[in-house]
């Protein structure tokens, strides 16, 4: 594949990939390709999070009109939920992150992001504010909208409270700032940015998809219909957004293709421009010219100007000798353009990223347009002239992992299924001295293959924006309190960024094409599932790691819990290593050290008796691991689904013990398990017996040797037969068993779910503020004494939030137990509603116990648990006079 790279300092490779993959080639793909090369022009899509982007679009300008498109998503989802797994925060946002690339290889466009994390459901911008300060964020956008240089922004959210969302009102008014920040070099001046130059966008719209956007009337908008049909790929473009949107899997935005009109739109909110567009507009470029003659007035050396000026016509040779059932008809005339890109090229002497030594000065606005232009056009050329020609490359290692600093063999071939000869001039693995430079034909019908020395960099591959810890509810991406400079991975883009590569450079027609394949991968086949690529990748020689980052322990009660602590070898040599913990106070081990043996590649799970007595608290237990005079203190969980590439997360291998001053008795629980559901083993942790239950099997299963069932949050959306086996809840219920369900969403106020109606409002009530106040309905409520005495520090420290989707109105027949409400809104009194089901109870609670127990927070614990134990003496307590449907 054609890319542009850029090297960073240390061991990542920033690469400019084309859309296609590897895989991605024939003739609708060389069609795309050769349709796409006189197109210049730039659109860049905000929005707050990375599953609002509207997909549609993206897809029409990228796809359809071969537009180079991007979307920056200011935050990663952290904050979100998860319906494929249980990862929360941090992994969910590396999970998202690689959804959206995941999006972007189906729908053609490319991808940004802001330092700021995404701190969870927020009601206003000015809440917002408090989390992302402005100019920190803004000036993460400005810098990005320098290095991209987009002639039109669209923001996907209108800045308004009509948004819903303080995450999508906040997107939306930056959006606009940005449009007139990126070209002030007073207010941020490019000695503050790296460098770079201002930029100004010409054009800015709102989207007015499903009636957002702020302002005007129906005529003004402009209208396109992204469900045009493409005969080249045989679908319409709506159709390919939707599988693109479709890679949403952890927020269930699966869709199903549709054919026929779909019409999308935006409004035009303001320009740049010296004469206001036409009315009505024809296309958003109305008025901006986005031809190669925009740059005519540029001063380039003359042999540049003169194959610049020559693109035009050698873009209509290209067209004519189209033929994508004979694409070898094609190499001569998209060997000369490549020839005269490359040429055009050579003009551009600054850099259209940050200044570095090896470009010292940064493109001003019109070179940098040119430079990224050619840039474009000269990668989709050398792509289509490898494509018509027949030839493509792979990059191979004989394993995923490497241990830092060691080496192995890579192997480089390429493949001449085309009709004529092409030779190669020169391969080498992205980073390292050795190479070949060996000029060898590689005739039709053949291969050649190459083979190099891999040298792994002296550290991990990570996600690189959790290297430093984070500060707040931003990502740490600067070295300095005060940087002059800005991360290059933010401004290269992330669809750009990759861990490996290998260079050839290849000569087809007399042309000299230089090639960038990455990233190197590790090919197998898996008998399931055929092929297999996967990345390959960078590791500690040893890494150790405890099962859990944060565990619940009993306070001033024994505790005797075995630690598994796991130790992996990615060298390729025998190893004897020692692993051992370090111990708060009160708690001793079996044993001091382990002595482990690791064949290559093994892994080893190491077991310590810990025994002792905790304070109530937190206390830190860590494992190490000694290799010779080399500490090992960290390790990384694997996170695969098969829609994403691999991830590793790593962190310390350190378990935060939380003490817990709680008492139970006689319980024996039985769990459903909910989206995103960690709230189990938490339980387990504290000595309760727990036993998962299967939504599917309740019927056939004999729940009367439970106490207490639970069902986790959003359980009847993550298992649709549990809706069907309510019944048999119930009737647990009513045989005298205590049901404790956490939140779900609207399928809560569906009749039959909940043995009494609740109502929910759009949006749902909530109460995002997790320091707002509780205040106490029904102080002589046995929830609140039986068997732990719940006071106001048991809502201390809360994360995130406090409920979620609370019922806006319920039954007489429940009694409220708390009253909350985030500042300027009014109380909402259904955080636990608990009826009388029969001889039993059942409670209802929109509590976030889903984000507070596995954060190990003690009072959620205590409150929990009294849920658990509750009975009918908190279910028949006394009734108000105003009791009705409550408010």
């Amino acid at each position: 594949m054609s890319k542009r790279a850029l090297i960073l300092f240390g061991s990542l490779c920033l690469i400019v990939a084309p859309r296609l993959s590897a895989q991605e080639r024939g003739a609708a793909a060389l069609g795309e390709l050769v349709e796409g090369l006189g197109t210049t022009a730039r659109v860049l899509m905000i929005g707050a999070h990375p599953d609002d982007e509207d997909t549609q679009l993206i897809t029409w300008l990228a796809t359809g009109r071969h537009v180079e498109t991007a979307y920056l998503s200011l935050t990663r989802g952290d904050g979100g939920q998860n319906l494929i797994g249980n990862e929360l925060g941090e992994p969910l946002g590396m999970i998202r992150t690689e959804e959206l690339l995941a999006a972007r290889r189906i729908d053609g466009g490319r991808q940004y992001f802001t330092r700021a994390f995404d701190f969870g459901f927020s009601k206003t911008i000015d809440e917002t504010f408090q989390h992302w300060p402005r100019q920190v964020i803004l000036r993460d956008m400005v810098a990005i909208v320098r290095a991209y240089r987009p002639q039109v922004i669209i923001s996907v959210w209108s800045g308004t409270p009509a948004d819903g969302h303080g995450h999508h009102q906040y997107a939306g008014v930056l959006a606009r700032e940005v449009f007139d920040a990126a070209g002030d070099s007073v207010r941020f001046p490019p000695s503050t940015l790296g460098g770079l130059k201002p930029w100004t966008p010409l054009k800015f719209y709102r989207s007015a998809r499903f009636g957002r956007g702020a302002g005007g009337a129906a005529g003004d908008l402009l209208r396109f219909n992204v469900g045009e049909y493409d005969p080249l790929l045989g679908e319409s473009y709506s159709e390919i957004a939707t599988v693109s949107r479709s890679q949403h899997r952890s927020q269930g935005q699966g869709g199903l293709p549709q054919r026929g009109a779909r019409i999308d739109a935006v409004r035009l909110e303001t320009t740049h421009l010296a004469a206001t567009p036409a009315t009505p507009e024809r296309t958003i470029f109305d008025g901006i010219d986005t031809s190669w003659a925009r740059f005519a007035s540029l001063r380039l050396v003359d042999s540049a100007r003169a194959a610049l000026d020559s693109l035009t016509v050698a873009q209509v040779a290209v067209v004519r000798a189209r033929d994508l059932a004979a694409p070898a008809r094609m190499v001569a005339p998209l060997a000369a353009y490549v020839r005269l890109a490359t040429r055009a090229a050579s003009g551009v002497t600054c850099t259209t990223l940050e200044s570095d030594p090896a470009h010292p000065r940064t493109c001003d606005a019109s070179m940098g347009d040119l430079a990224l232009a050619l840039d474009l056009t000269r990668e989709r050329a050398t792509q289509a002239l490898l494509d018509a020609a027949g030839v493509s490359i792979q990059a191979t290692a004989p394993r995923e992992v490497i241990a830092e600093s060691d080496s192995m063999p890579v192997t480089i071939s390429v493949f001449n299924e085309g009709r004529a000869p092409v030779r190669l001039d020169g391969a080498a693995i992205r980073g390292e001295g050795a190479a070949t430079n060996e000029s060898r034909t590689i005739l039709p019908d053949s291969t050649l293959r190459e083979t190099l020395q891999y040298h792994a960099p002296p550290s991990p591959t990570r996600s690189w924006w959790l290297v430093r810890p984070r500060v707040g509810d931003m990502f740490n991406l600067d070295s300095t309190p005060h940087p002059t400079t800005v991360p290059r991975e933010m401004i290269v883009g992330a669809d750009r960024i990759e861990t490996s590569a290998a260079d050839v450079t290849l000569n087809i027609d007399g042309t000299a094409v230089p090639v960038e394949e990455a990233p190197i991968v590790y090919r197998y086949a898996d008998p399931a599932r055929g092929e297999v690529r996967r990345p390959i990748a960078t590791v500690p020689p040893v890494t150790v790691l405890l099962e859990h980052e944060v565990e619940y322990a009993r306070a001033n009660v024994p505790f005797d819990r075995t630690m598994l602590v796991d130790v992996h070898s990615a060298a390729t040599r025998p190893l004897v290593t020692d692993v051992s913990l370090v111990l708060p106070q009160g708690l001793h081990a079996d044993s001091a050290v382990r002595h482990v043996s690791l064949e290559p590649g093994a892994d080893a799970h190491v077991y310590f008796r810990v025994q002792g007595r905790l304070s109530p608290g937190r206390h830190p237990i860590s494992a190490v691991a000694r290799l010779g005079s080399r500490q090992y203190t960290e390790g990384f969980t694997p996170i695969e689904y098969e829609h994403i590439r691999p991830l590793r997360y790593y962190r310390p291998a350190t378990v935060q013990v939380q003490a817990v001053d709680a008492v139970f008795a006689n319980l024996r629980i039985g769990y459903v398990r909910g989206v995103g559901d960690n709230v189990m083993p938490m339980l387990e942790e504290l000595g309760l017996p727990v036993t998962e239950l299967d939504p599917a099997a309740l019927a056939r299963t004999d729940l009367s040797g439970f106490t207490t069932i639970v069902l986790g949050s959003r359980a009847y959306e993550a298992s649709p037969a549990l809706l069907a086996n309510t019944p048999v809840l119930m009737r647990f219920a009513r045989n005298g068993g205590t049901i404790v369900t956490q939140y779900g969403q609207y399928e809560m106020a569906r009749p039959g779910v909940l043995p009494y109606p609740i109502t929910l409002s759009r949006p749902a009530d909530r109460v995002t503020d997790e320091f707002a106040a509780v205040r106490v309905l029904d102080p002589g409520s046995p929830l609140l004494s039986t068997p732990n005495r719940i006071t106001e520090a048991d809502f201390a420290n809360w994360v995130q939030e406090r409920s979620s989707y609370m019922p806006h109105t319920f039954d007489r027949a429940y009694r409220d137990l708390f009253s909350m409400h985030d500042p300027g809104e009014p109380p909402n009194d259904a955080a636990v509603l608990v009826a009388p089901v029969g001889k039993g109870t059942y409670i209802y609670t929109t509590f976030s116990f889903f984000r507070q127990l596995p954060a190990g927070n003690p009072g959620a614990a205590r409150l929990f648990i009294n849920l658990l134990s509750a009975n009918q003496s908190a279910a028949n307590r006394p009734v108000s006079a105003s009791d009705a449907i409550r408010p």
